[in-house]
């Protein structure tokens, strides 16, 4: 992809679900995101269902470079899920990091380290599918216990012809632990393909101090990004700007209330008291958000 090529770690806004949806995936990019994942799609409803394409996927102009996740049990539901999309994104991503146990049950996210020999063929299958040749197939993994086992598994995924491997530094059962850069790092050393290194990201001296533990080619943030989508341009909490560019593109692109609320809780967590975010949370309409932020905040929309 031509975002690695630039010679400075990329940085990458997370697939996250109910949240990196399109306005906030351009929302991200005026503030220095060098790439957005969409949120995590279940390949066999999108590949089967019209319907769940329309309810799952959006695009514009805007929104690019992109890369769609998807999380499969069939490779070729995620190779032809990867087909329908390739038209309208710069790649596709497998999922092999999403811990919760509804998907474990169904055989898709983290417990899909544990078989490297379906990630590798998925790769192959949607390699050979699609031959656009700048079109990226990746995957996103957790780390095992036993990191020996992790390098085993990402030198099989790059052998198949992935094109870069995300690393969460968490195994599938850890949740407010630090991520382990070391383990990160000896995933990096042991590859020639990218890395991108995710988990513990919430400020540009995070970016920097992960790289420099860890050698990667990029960084990847989640809750960070929801907090303060400004944060790859080096602002510490999310500036009046970005509040009314989220306005803006949450209204023009048609996003629900609850999402268009949420995002706004998330990126205020700072800069109001508890008292007021009680306030803030209980409005019910869009309408009213606007008149709190323009009257209450004073930020010009």
């Amino acid at each position: 992809m031509e975002v690695f090529e630039k010679g400075t770690p990329v940085k990458i806004c997370a697939p996250m679900v109910r949240y990196s949806k399109l306005a906030f995936r351009n929302l991200v990019r005026l503030y220095d995101c060098d790439l957005a994942f969409s949120p995590m799609i279940l390949a066999d409803s999108f590949y089967l269902s019209q319907k769940a394409r329309d309810n799952e996927f959006t695009t514009n102009e805007e929104d690019k470079p992109l890369i769609v996740q998807l999380a499969a049990n069939k490779a070729e539901y995620f190779s032809g899920s990867a087909e329908l999309v390739s038209k309208y994104c710069s790649g596709v991503d497998l999922n092999c990091g999403c811990p919760q146990r509804w998907a474990w049950k169904e055989g898709i996210g983290a417990c899909l380290i544990n078989n490297p020999e379906f990630v590798s063929d998925v790769v192959k299958q949607t390699k050979a599918k699609i031959s656009d040749p700048d079109f990226s197939v990746s995957v996103k993994i957790r780390i095992h216990t036993d990191i020996s086992r992790t390098v085993d598994l990402c030198r099989q995924i790059q052998a198949a012809g992935a094109d870069f491997i995300t690393v969460h530094g968490r195994t599938k059962d850890m949740k407010g632990e630090p991520v382990c850069l070391e383990a990160i790092k000896t995933i990096k050393e042991s590859l020639t393909i990218p890395v991108i290194a995710n988990g513990d990201v919430k400020s540009m001296n995070d970016v920097e101090n992960t790289v420099a533990a860890t050698g990667v080619d990029g960084v990847m943030a989640a809750r960070g990004m929801l907090e303060n989508p400004a944060m790859y341009a080096g602002f510490d909490t999310t500036p009046d700007q970005c509040v009314a560019d989220w306005c803006r593109l949450a209204l023009t692109t048609g996003t629900p209330f609850i999402c268009f609320h949420h995002h706004l809780i998330y990126m205020c967590q700072k800069r109001i008291s508890r008292a007021e975010r009680r306030v803030f949370n209980t409005l019910s309409s869009t309408a009213a958000v606007l008149d709190y932020i323009t009257n209450v905040w004073e930020i010009k929309l």
